[in-house]
């Protein structure tokens, strides 16, 4: 028998998930930002853009 998934209890959990990943987006960055300071190579600079982004996109609240 499939066990149907309840849309409220769903959306909660995605609710807790996107407010933890506002509270840890910064603090990344930050990192990131000094790693690549230090260690320059494209795939750091490659991950701080992508986290300016998705920083910037909960700013504005895009996401």
């Amino acid at each position: 028998m499939k066990r149907k998934l309840n849309q409220h209890t769903f959306r909660s959990w995605i609710r807790t998930f996107k407010d933890v990943c506002k509270q840890l987006i910064i603090p990344f960055t930050i990192f990131q930002a000094i790693r690549t300071i230090l260690f320059p190579s494209t795939f750091d600079i490659l991950l701080l853009t992508i986290f300016i982004v998705v920083a910037l996109s909960y700013h504005y609240e895009l996401i």
